[in-house]
């Protein structure tokens, strides 16, 4: 399991075990058997991870990437996109900073060092 994928689960598992709402959010494209490509639909950038919280029903967003990995563009133009509405989100590259970002509520975390 490639690295990303192994800290997006463990993200996954502790932000249920605190009661949040996650979902993990399958991007990209395929061929299909007759020839046409599927789309999963979202937009380009969209964070691999989010969920809302039941306490208050913010919704989060979250970038997940290994210790060296960085944000692409069109993922840095999403953020700032977040940032605009203030949105909660953050580039995240553990579960701890993951639990930090939608417990504080932080907009924006991580991305600055990207």
């Amino acid at each position: 399991m490639a690295e990303e994928h192994k800290i997006q689960n463990q993200i996954r598992l502790m932000l249920s075990r605190h009661g949040y709402i996650n979902f993990r959010a399958n991007v990209g494209k395929i061929r299909l058997p007759d020839g046409r490509w599927f789309d999963t639909g979202l937009p380009r950038g969209f964070p691999d991870l989010f969920g809302f919280k039941p306490v208050n029903g913010k919704i989060y967003f979250l970038e997940v990437k290994s210790k060296t990995g960085r944000a692409r563009k069109d993922q840095i133009a999403f953020h700032q996109a977040l940032t605009n509405y203030h949105v909660i989100h953050g580039l995240v590259r553990s579960p701890e900073e993951a639990l930090t970002v939608v417990e504080g509520e932080l907009v924006g975390y991580g991305f600055k060092e990207s």
